[in-house]
């Protein structure tokens, strides 16, 4: 599995329509709309990093109000979620 979190810029008044067809993607497993620096965060969870490269630059490139990206690959996830479940299930 590859996480990544995408940072993305895009046209004011298309941020609602963009983060709506990007919730739609395959392998988007969430999109927020964010204060900052950036309009929308959307984070992404694909079987390798093929399937990566196709939502990035085919999918995701081809939405034009998206202004400009910054993907950021995650090598490790830390999740205090997956903590408590496996703790409430007995693993330890």
């Amino acid at each position: 599995m590859v996480n990544a979190v995408i940072l993305m810029n895009v046209k004011r008044d298309s941020i609602r329509s963009v983060a709506e067809t990007l919730a739609d993607l395959p392998g988007v497993s969430e999109v927020y709309s964010v204060g900052g620096r950036y309009d929308l965060v959307a984070i992404i969870r694909v079987g390798d990093n093929d399937a990566l490269a196709t939502l990035v630059t085919e999918q995701i490139r081809s939405i034009e109000a998206i202004v400009n990206t910054e993907t950021l690959i995650a090598f490790r996830a830390f999740s205090r979620h997956d903590l408590e479940t496996m703790f409430s299930i007995g693993l330890t």
